[in-house]
């Protein structure tokens, strides 16, 4: 005889920070919410740095996403107390600001450029000189030719983090379905449900996928409701900092640490318990998550040319994960043409920054309001419109 189908308010297909962060805001207005995944909170999230950097993680062609990551980032300092007054996991979540650093003259020069862009949003981003530079960070490299001081980019440990979410969900009566979704199902032109890989079901007024990468493998979908997600590998390493020779009083690295080396960006993430995070690569390589001798051998090479110091430390981990981004990269947020099916991807660097203002802003969609403000340049319909014809002449 087959299982009886479950039914809730919300399924949410995915269960990323994304997808529990929602999953916990949606619960916390008396919606009844089950998460399936097979296995909740194992994806990108356990690879992410935790960079909370709306200031320099700001790209020219993105100033539309610019508003949506301050008003994230000032909604974290809530989300993290809130977590550990419920749970007592605490999510790692620290208040240091990040170091940018350029190695040579053209990197200084790119800085700048860089400096005058975020000026001209209203950004909040100080230009340092070398000297100022090592009186912050006094382990950077003598060579560094300047850079910028940015007071309000932030982290949190993504590895503390899931915990927590995870926790906290479970607290709030979220089932947590370790299943793989097959299918959404559809009843007439409405998403009603998903179909899970053993074959059991779960019904639902809302589905909201939030499925990263591969949200594409999840069938029963009409063509042209979900924009095409791909994914982007990022490889980092971990290293550990002795604590015999940097005690708390006297840290290997005070604040974020962003180096720009021949052009390319580095970054360098300090943990309280001594881990010290160094990422990360941007390749489009599909679905593989190799970890290659090339990709190491270019972040220590790069976070040395600012950071002489990082050829100390122990290797502790190699890691690559996937980053889901949208044709522009940015993400899709809100309901689609398909009535009952709700999205929430494409955070591609961003997804532990923006969990916050994700989760706040779909939760009220699947609870019957409208997308907030804040977040409604980023429906779907702007990523599956043609494209405008170019007169040729």
């Amino acid at each position: 005889m087959a299982a009886p189908t479950q039914s809730f308010d919300v399924v949410v297909v995915g269960g990323g920070v994304i997808g529990l962060a929602t999953a916990l805001r949606a619960a916390d207005r008396g919606l009844s919410v089950t998460v399936c995944d097979p296995d909740p909170g194992s994806g990108a999230s356990t690879v992410a740095a935790g960079m909370l950097a709306p200031v320099t993680e700001a790209h020219y062609t993105e100033q539309a996403l610019v508003r949506l990551t301050l008003d994230s980032v000032a909604r974290w300092p809530h989300l993290a107390a809130e977590l550990l007054e419920r749970t007592g996991v605490d999510p790692a979540y620290r208040e240091c600001g990040t170091v940018l650093a350029a190695a040579d003259g053209s990197d200084l020069a790119l800085a700048t450029e860089l400096h005058a862009f975020q000026r001209s949003l209203g950004l909040s981003v100080d230009r340092l000189t070398s000297r100022e530079l090592r009186k912050l960070e006094p382990m950077l490299a003598p060579g560094v030719r300047g850079g910028l001081f940015v007071a309000g980019d932030h982290q949190v440990d993504p590895r503390r983090l899931v915990p927590a979410l995870l926790a906290a969900v479970r607290a709030a009566g979220v089932e947590l379905c370790a299943q793989r979704v097959a299918a959404v199902e559809l009843t007439g032109d409405r998403a009603t449900g998903v179909r899970l890989a053993d074959g059991t079901r779960r019904a639902a007024g809302a589905v909201l996928l939030a499925a990263g990468p591969w949200a594409g493998d999840v069938d029963g979908i009409p063509p042209g409701v979900v924009p095409a997600i791909r994914p982007v590998k990022g490889q980092l390493l971990r290293l550990r900092v002795p604590s015999a020779l940097y005690p708390p009083e006297r840290p290997f690295l005070r604040h974020n640490v962003r180096g720009i080396v021949r052009g390319a960006s580095v970054y360098l993430v300090p943990r309280a318990d001594g881990e010290l995070v160094l990422g990360a690569t941007m390749e489009e390589q599909g679905f593989d998550t190799t970890v290659t001798a090339g990709a190491v051998y270019e972040l220590l090479r790069d976070a040395r040319e600012i950071l002489p110091g990082v050829s100390e430390l122990a290797v502790a981990e190699t890691r690559a994960g996937l980053r889901p981004a949208t044709a522009d990269n940015m993400p899709a947020l809100g309901a689609t043409s398909l009535p009952g099916l709700v999205l929430a991807l494409g955070h591609f660097r961003n997804g532990v920054l923006l969990a916050p203002v994700t989760a706040d802003a779909i939760a009220a969609v699947l609870a019957g309001e409208p997308l907030p403000e804040v977040a409604q340049f980023f429906t779907p319909e702007r990523l599956l419109r043609p494209a405008t014809p170019v007169a040729v002449r």
